[in-house]
């Protein structure tokens, strides 16, 4: 018998030093019950998880929005952070991508808000013919152009960040799982590419 309940009363029987736990369970027939009645039995107790989605692009922006929602801030926000931290740089013909804005604060919230692009700053900061301080931020890619390496690169960097939070993660050995279903999946979408590029 299997099914999902919960505990309701743990009382102690001091006879015979053992505890009694009553459960309560949920679409649990009474002929199941009758077979096991006031038999032995191998008990296996486990708290209930949720299946997690083997989605890597849906576990991602899982762990966004907790990540988000503990540090209150936008899941925009949340993702230009870890993009900043753990993505990658975008290049036309292998050089990279650099733009020019305004330096302060207001700029930089602008950015960090940004769902259409995605930035980092440097530490190059100049004065401009206005009068004004103007930095140089480097162009991101959007994580839906990841390769399966890239991918894991970003997600694990993730994952470690929410450790730190005490948000909870999948397990290594979903993890690779997970990661090994992007790589087919990315194989088949390169692929797919490529014949209707020559076809």
């Amino acid at each position: 018998m299997e099914g999902k309940g919960r505990i309701v009363r743990i009382t102690y029987n001091f006879a015979n030093k053992h505890k009694q736990i009553t459960f309560e369970f949920d679409n649990v027939s009474n002929a199941a019950i009758e077979e096991i009645k006031d038999k032995d039995l191998s008990i296996t107790i486990k708290q209930l998880r949720q299946k997690r989605s083997l989605d890597a692009n849906k576990y991602y922006w899982t762990l966004i929005t907790k990540l988000a929602d503990k540090m209150e801030v936008s899941n925009a926000y949340m993702h230009n952070i870890i993009l900043r931290r753990y993505g990658q740089f975008e290049d036309i013909d292998g050089k990279l991508v650099y733009l020019v804005l305004p330096d302060g604060e207001k700029g930089e919230m602008k950015a960090l808000e940004a769902e259409t692009y995605h930035i980092k700053p440097t530490s190059q900061v100049k004065a401009g013919a206005d009068g004004l301080m103007y930095r140089t931020y480097i162009m991101l890619r959007g994580s839906s152009t990841y390769d399966t390496k890239e991918m894991s690169r970003l997600i694990s960097g993730l994952i470690e960040d929410c450790k730190e939070q005490g948000i909870d993660t999948m397990p290594p050995d979903e993890f690779k799982r997970m990661m090994d279903i992007y790589e087919q999946n990315h194989r088949k979408k390169v692929q797919s590419h490529e014949i209707s590029v020559t076809g």
